[in-house]
This record gives C-alpha cells, sequence and structure tokens, in this order.
C-alpha cells in the first residue's frame, strides 16, 4: 500500500517494495459451507468418502495458542488464509526458495442461528504487536514485537497467525481454512467463471493479466490475475485491491448459491470437489462437519453475508504501513465477539449512499496556499473507502468553494462523496463522460465527516453486490 503522492508529484513516502504476492480470496468455500447443500445434501453423503479424501490437515496444538478468548455462543468463526507458496503446481508465479507467506488473512463468522456470515478482512501491511510463537515445524519462531500482521505466518505458520487474531482481536477461532494459487483457479473454474467489471483495458505483466474494459467472465489465470493485480489499477493501493476483491467474492459466492449451481449435481459436485481438493484445514474441520454446517445454514440468502475490513488509516510512523482506527475496530471485534447485534439481519449499512464508495473514483486537487492539504484529504478518503486516481494542484489558486465537479456520468456518485464532506458544493461539467469525480479543496474546506462508530454505520458489503452496477 502506498500514500496519495504529493501535489508536486515528488514521492515524499516511498512504499516499502514488496515482494510479488497474491492476495487470493478463500472463502468462497464459505459458500460451499454455508449455502451449496441446498440441493445437494445427497450428493455430499453419496462423496463422503472422495470429498474427505482431498482435504489436507494440519494439527493446531490448544497449548500453542496461549491464553484464548472464551467461547461465549454457538457462533462458529473461521480463519482463513491463503498461501503464496511456489512448490508444486504453482512454480510458475515465483522462485520456490520464497518460502510461504500470507498476504490475505479473513476472519469468516457464522451466526449461532447460521442466518448471516460477516467476513472481516484485515490489511497484509497492518502493523500489530505480534505474540511470541515457539520455533517448530521448520519454522523459526516468532518473538513478541510490532511487526506486519502476515509475519506471524511467515516465521509460526498457521498456529501463530491463529494466536495473533485471536489476541489482537479477543475472538476465539473455531477453525482454519488455508488456499493456494492453484486451488483458487480450480474453484473459479468449476463455476464455470466469474463475471466482472473493467472501466478501463487491463495489461499486467506482473500479475500475468490482460483484460479489455468492460463487463466479462473470466476464469483460471485472468481471474487469479485479477485478484493479484495491484499496481495498474485504480491508486496501486493495497487497500483498494480489498475492495475489488470483495466484489469479486460477493459475485463468486453469489454464483455458487445460485440455482445454477445448486440444482445441477454434476456443477455442484464439481464444485465442491474442487474446493476440498484446494484447502488444508484443521483436523476438525472435516467434510462431516462442513456437511453439518451447510445443512444448519441452507436457508442462509446471499444478502445475509456481508464484508468489511478492519478500519484503518496511514501509519504515521512507517510510511507504507497502515495502524487500525481505535474506537471502530475494537467495536467491530466485540460485536463478532460476543455475537452483538448481528443476529437475523446481518451489519447494517446505515446510511451509505447508493452507490459504494468503493465504486467512487475522486481526483483531488488543492485549490489552496495550504502545502500538503491535497495529500491529507486523498489519504482520508482512502481510509473511508473511496479510489484515489489521481492527486494535484488546481489550475488557479485560492479557490473560495470546495466543489465537486462531476459529469452525467458521475451524478449518481456525487451524493456519496458530498454526504462524507462537512461542506461543499458540486458542479455538472459538460463535454466529458468520465465518471469520476474531481474534488476541489477551497478555503472554506472544513473535513470530513467523523468516521462512524456505531454498528448500523459500519462499512460492507453483500454477496447480492453487482460489480457491474452503479446505483
Amino acid at each position: 500500500m502506498r500514500p496519495a503522492q504529493p501535489e508536486d508529484g515528488s514521492e515524499a513516502n516511498p512504499p516499502v517494495k514488496a515482494k510479488r504476492r497474491w492476495t487470493a480470496w478463500l472463502w468462497c468455500l464459505v459458500a460451499a459451507i454455508t449455502g451449496v447443500a441446498v440441493a445437494g445434501s445427497a450428493t455430499l453423503v453419496g462423496a463422503y468418502t472422495k470429498l474427505s479424501g482431498n482435504i489436507k490437515h494440519i494439527s493446531v496444538d490448544d497449548k500453542d495458542l496461549g491464553n484464548r478468548p472464551a467461547k461465549v455462543s454457538k457462533a462458529i468463526n473461521i480463519l482463513m488464509v491463503g498461501s503464496d507458496t511456489r512448490a508444486g503446481a504453482n512454480k510458475k508465479y515465483g522462485h520456490q526458495d520464497l518460502g510461504e507467506r500470507t498476504d490475505t488473512i479473513i476472519l469468516a463468522h457464522l451466526s449461532p442461528n447460521r442466518d448471516n456470515a460477516l467476513l472481516i478482512s484485515f490489511p497484509r501491511d497492518s502493523l500489530v504487536q505480534l505474540p511470541a510463537c515457539p520455533a517448530k515445524n521448520g519454522l523459526m519462531g516468532q518473538k513478541a514485537h510490532v511487526g506486519m500482521i502476515n509475519e506471524s505466518f511467515n516465521f509460526g505458520g498457521i498456529t501463530c497467525t491463529w494466536r495473533t487474531i485471536e489476541g489482537l482481536t479477543g475472538i476465539h477461532i473455531d477453525h482454519f481454512v488455508k488456499v493456494d494459487f492453484t486451488g483458487f483457479k480450480s474453484m473459479v473454474n468449476a463455476l464455470g467463471g466469474v463475471e466482472i467489471c473493467v472501466p478501463k483495458p487491463i495489461n499486467d505483466v506482473k500479475a500475468m493479466l490482460h483484460l479489455p474494459a468492460g463487463r466479462q467472465v473470466v476464469k483460471g489465470e485472468q481471474a487469479l490475475g485479477y485478484v493479484r493485480v495491484r499496481y495498474s489499477i485504480g491508486d496501486g493501493s493495497d487497500i483498494g485491491r480489498i475492495q475489488r476483491q470483495q466484489m469479486f467474492l460477493a459475485s463468486m459466492i453469489k454464483k455458487a448459491m445460485s440455482g445454477a449451481t445448486l440444482t445441477d449435481p454434476a456443477k455442484l459436485f464439481g464444485f465442491l470437489d474442487a474446493a476440498t481438493k484446494s484447502v488444508t484445514t484443521d483436523p476438525a474441520l472435516n467434510v462431516g462437519v462442513m456437511k453439518d454446517l451447510a445443512l444448519s445454514a441452507k436457508g442462509m440468502a446471499a444478502g445475509n453475508i456481508h464484508f468489511v475490513t478492519t478500519p484503518w488509516r496511514y501509519s504515521l510512523t512507517q510510511p507504507g504501513r497502515v495502524e487500525w482506527v481505535q474506537p471502530q475496530a475494537k467495536q467491530l471485534f466485540q460485536l463478532v465477539a460476543t455475537d452483538t447485534k448481528i443476529k437475523g439481519s446481518g451489519i447494517k449499512t446505515g446510511k451509505q449512499a447508493k452507490v459504494p464508495r468503493a465504486k467512487v473514483e475522486v481526483v483531488v486537487q488543492n485549490g489552496t496556499n495550504r502545502g500538503g492539504l491535497g495529500r491529507q484529504v486523498a489519504t482520508a478518503l482512502e481510509q473511508r473507502g473511496y479510489t484515489v486516481v489521481k492527486v494535484g494542484d488546481a489550475k488557479k489558486k485560492p479557490q473560495a468553494k470546495t466543489t465537486i465537479r462531476y459529469s452525467s456520468a458521475g451524478e449518481t456518485r456525487v451524493p456519496t462523496l458530498a454526504g462524507d464532506l462537512l461542506k461543499s458544493q458540486n458542479l455538472l461539467v459538460t463535454g466529458t463522460t468520465t465518471p469520476r469525480l474531481v474534488l476541489t479543496i477551497g478555503d472554506d474546506w472544513k473535513g470530513i465527516k467523523p468516521a462512524p462508530v456505531s454498528e448500523e454505520e459500519l462499512k460492507s458489503i453483500d454477496a447480492t453486490q453487482d460489480s457491474c452496477s452503479t446505483t
């Protein structure tokens, strides 16, 4: 992740160079354990031996998890990680001697009544307090220190990651699931591909991705490239990538839970076969447990599967890193740990406008003589969930009024941005068809409204979200 650029075009805080890593999303497996058994319980029973033999297991020793949060309800919490191992079929994605890391860490919460699910994404660049973990299974272990959240997997494996997330959130974790590159592609292919929308053509060599603009269905390498690509889309931030991946997986889960999948025994079994071949879990999370979870959750609707990102802000001490925003993060974790006000309806989006912030691209222009203000505003907007595509100076200074300029194509996005600003005026611009909004900061700039702290205002999308919708 990298902060927005200064108005003079220089890079005041150059990001720490990252190795090629993926942020593959594995929680389409959640669809298998929450929805696809509606019409397929017989298939699961008949293929029990086959599916059971597909899953790989790693034991997690309870004593290595330390002092654990108490389990206070019948909710199920599953830790999900994406492995970027280059071994075996994954060797073409990088050097095999780089080991195994995870840049995707998600906590999936299934409510006690199995009528809603909440998936929390933890940005990989998060600076957090990491616990001590013993050296084990060929890993060097970890000393207690402040570092990036994905260090725990590098040095202590899944057990250390489990301990880290429980310690940071206070949420009792019941199981874990790990997926790699090849497994992700197999699950997408088993569904016949996933629909996405691309606003501009993408040509990214690192992600091995070349896509035309527009609505399209992606499979295999294209799907993997789309969830991995970072620098050639939007502002190149990891947060922007998380937002795009949430939309992708919303579309993926929706398809997995659709009638086209559930009523087709061959397609249903193909998806379950690919999913179980793709994962490593703790021994307690076997096919029988997955079947029981699926049957108990067969009434769950896609609209009751929600995705949120842990509230964050750019670090003031370590450029290129992020810190969690309090008290919002603690409140979110407390709601999940106690299953408070989530039962029945899932997390609410409150007063958020019809067009999600993640779908709003903003150009920020500093129309004042206050140096650095444009970058500060861009950072705040990104933290709120917007995609900032450019930061610069207004052609004429000073500007008296803070103004949102938009074309007819971007009109539906204006209420979203205007609703987050303390003071602004709107101006329709003719002769252009871009959906982007241009925010010019004027001398009357009052700032951005405080971030919400109530459950009703926590930002989320659900699995009914249409990645191509603008309304």
